[in-house]
């Protein structure tokens, strides 16, 4: 696989085997292309998603909110969630398709069908799969400011000191 827009895209050869070149490679369940895009991952969650969501649906006699709820979190969400800090999807697109997983499996919980999608996760006790990515993102700098975890803070953050004065007038400061 070659990465960026002026690799040369040389063959290369182990002994004298010559290496396939590939655009797509799928590692521990993430897909990574050779643009970096989230895209491809994002289809093939919402498609597992898209399944399993389907498998429910028609195996599952007695739909109640509870038994359903529990089945979304154990089984469907996993899959639009699974490895996100690694490919968290950045285009509206993505997002929205991985959202849709989401918004089809509330829309099949009964008393529920005809209710706007916010109203429905309100109801859930639900968050939209953003706001989760978001606060799991929170979460994971937290620990990394903290020492909590295995990344080095050093390495790929710098603390910027900056003085808040600075285009402040004393109104707003409180002087």
């Amino acid at each position: 696989m070659h990465f960026g827009r002026r690799n040369a895209g040389y063959n290369y050869q182990l002994g004298s085997k010559s290496l396939d070149e590939v655009s797509e490679e799928q590692d521990l369940g993430v897909t990574i292309t050779c643009d970096l895009k989230a895209s491809q991952q994002c289809t093939h969650a919402y498609s597992k998603a898209s399944k399993i969501r389907g498998v429910i649906n028609r195996s599952i006699v007695y739909k109640s909110k509870d038994i359903l709820i529990q089945l979304y979190k154990s089984l469907v969400r996993p899959h639009v969630e699974f490895c996100t800090a690694a490919w968290s999807p950045h285009y509206v697109k993505d997002k929205e398709l991985l959202q849709k997983a989401q918004r089809r499996f509330t829309h099949m919980i009964p008393g529920l069908k005809d209710v706007p999608y916010n109203k429905r996760l309100q109801i859930l006790g639900l968050w939209s799969l953003e706001e989760r990515r978001i606060c799991s993102d929170l979460i994971e700098m937290y620990k990394i400011t903290n020492k909590w975890s295995n990344v080095n803070f050093e390495i790929f953050f710098e603390f910027v000191i900056r003085n808040l004065r600075v285009g402040l007038s004393s109104d707003v400061l409180g002087y």
